[in-house]
């Protein structure tokens, strides 16, 4: 075949050389192909059916790569097939620790781009991985950050799936993706970014995020199915003076052995105008929602509704900290109505080959939780219309923070977030501290089994207001105040105002 259009705007990439046998690296015969579209004001790039392997391409402005059904971009499982991107005008972040440069599809500057159709993109993660840590071991690549404890390549060693940045108006659609060695879909410093129906299963090796959304703006993620061994959907901050900023979530089908949606595994710059709403749970060890600032970003009008969450370790945690930056940020402005969640007693993953990192310390089941830190309040949370079904089967000998010992509940004002930071809880429905603005309508927290703690404690909250609370156990002593001010509670409750 020559290379040349074999249509109107449409290129084929069996023109430009490519072997579909999975075997031949077609890294070459694909960028030709994209090139050329470009070149010519634009196009289609058309992946037929077959097995294509490549490392890394790039995506280029005006340029769809399509996948028609049966086609298979498949990553190469060979280290040196991927290159480091070069990202000239990108501001500069204060965290390096985490954030590959390295991906199989890779984009800059580029507007108008696309990739959609009924095919599939498999980083073959496992495999490259592997690849990685072995150069380590050899002495032919070492890696400065490798992690001895985990035996495992740092992230900034090993290729992403997707990497775009500084880029704006994006559509992925319709594509199965997933297996990479690093994380999945990543989005930096984008705009008018739309991500709609994808299968992503990514679960091919550690730190396998599904999507991660990084100081981007007009962001719309729906109808996804999304199976991932790390976050599956992971709002991020890393540059001084930018911010997520009007993102929507909707219609998604989450499993994760970390958290399902989350805010904060870095938190410089920000995030506004968020709006989650209609995501089913399922499996999940960690936060079904996670909404987290500590290295003094900003989190502020985040609405979540109509959220169901099966099997999952943790229903809702809110957290302000102060990891790092000059000074803490703030969180304010969240409303969460209509979730139900149920939480079980052993680990929710279990039966995942890939497990979330244990806690090493003995627990009782832990509740939901909105802390901030001594001087910093989470300001203005109303949760409504919440059903949350706890296994109970807590017990005295396993783990004990009476009440008497509140103020030794550790305050892990520079740790970095987790709904299991703070050890033992001393409530088993809902912890707040450092708090202000806090309202609760129609919460209903049920057991499977018994629990020696009350269902609520408030430390150091000031104006809080409960109403149309339903616990299987008896009201008398289930709400807890400490150093609690402006308190407004229906008349059938009771509160046990504790003094140290």
């Amino acid at each position: 075949m020559n290379p040349e259009k074999e249509a109107i705007n449409n290129y084929n990439i069996l023109a430009y050389g490519a072997i579909a046998d999975g075997e031949t690296l077609n890294t070459n015969a694909i960028q030709k192909a994209i090139d050329a579209a470009f070149k010519n004001n634009g196009g289609q790039v058309v992946f037929p059916k077959g097995r294509f392997l490549s490392g890394s391409i790039q995506l280029k402005s005006n340029v769809t790569l399509f996948f028609e059904e049966g086609a298979v971009l498949l990553g190469s499982t060979n280290p040196k097939d991927y290159y480091k991107m070069e990202f000239p005008g990108r501001p500069t972040s204060p965290k390096k620790d985490d954030n590959s440069q390295l991906a199989l599809i890779l984009a800059h500057k580029a507007n108008n781009i696309a990739l959609k159709g009924k095919g599939e993109i498999d980083g073959q993660g496992l495999a490259l991985a592997i690849a990685v840590d072995s150069l380590h071991h050899a002495g032919v690549a070492v890696d400065p950050n490798y992690n001895s404890r985990r035996h495992r390549p740092n992230e900034t060693m090993r290729p992403k799936l997707f990497r775009f940045s500084q880029s704006n108006t994006i559509l992925i659609e319709g594509v199965k993706v997933g297996q990479a060695a690093c994380w999945g879909l990543s989005f930096e410093l984008c705009d008018n970014l739309t991500i709609n129906k994808l299968k992503i299963i990514n679960r091919a090796y550690w730190n396998n995020d599904g999507i991660d959304i990084t100081d981007c703006k007009n962001v719309k993620i729906t109808n996804c199915d999304i199976d991932s061994a790390d976050d599956a959907i992971c709002l991020k901050s890393y540059y001084p003076g930018y911010f997520n900023d009007s993102v929507y979530i909707a219609n998604c089908t989450i499993r994760s052995s970390a958290s399902a949606i989350k805010f904060g595994t870095a938190s410089i710059g920000g995030f506004k105008n968020i709006t989650i709403e209609d995501i089913k749970v399922f499996d999940t060890f960690r936060s079904a929602i996670a909404i987290q600032t500590v290295d003094g970003g900003f989190i502020e009008n985040v609405s979540v509704n109509n959220i169901t969450a099966e099997n999952t370790g943790n229903a809702i945690f809110l957290r302000l900290g102060h990891r790092s930056g000059e000074k803490p940020g703030s969180l304010k402005n969240v409303t969460i109505k209509n979730m139900k969640v149920q939480v079980p007693f052993g680990r929710p993953d279990i039966n995942y080959d890939l497990r979330g990192p244990e806690v090493d310390f003995f627990h009782n089941p832990f509740s939901s939780a909105i802390v901030g830190i001594p001087g910093y309040k989470i300001e203005n949370v109303s949760l409504e219309n919440i059903e949350i079904n706890y296994p109970g089967k807590a017990s005295k000998g396993m783990a004990y923070m009476p009440l008497s010992r509140l103020d030794q509940v550790p305050e892990e004002i520079t740790a970095s977030p987790e709904f299991s930071m703070f050890g033992e809880y001393p409530a088993y429905g809902l912890y707040v501290r450092h708090a202000q603005g806090i309202r609760l309508n129609n919460i209903k927290f049920t057991l499977d089994d018994v629990d020696f703690r009350p269902a609520f404690v408030f430390d150091d909250v000031k104006t809080l207001e409960i109403n149309n609370i339903t616990l299987n156990k008896d009201y008398k002593g289930q709400i807890i105040l400490k150093d609690t001010e402006n308190t407004t509670l229906d008349s059938k409750y009771s509160a046990l105002t504790v003094k140290l």
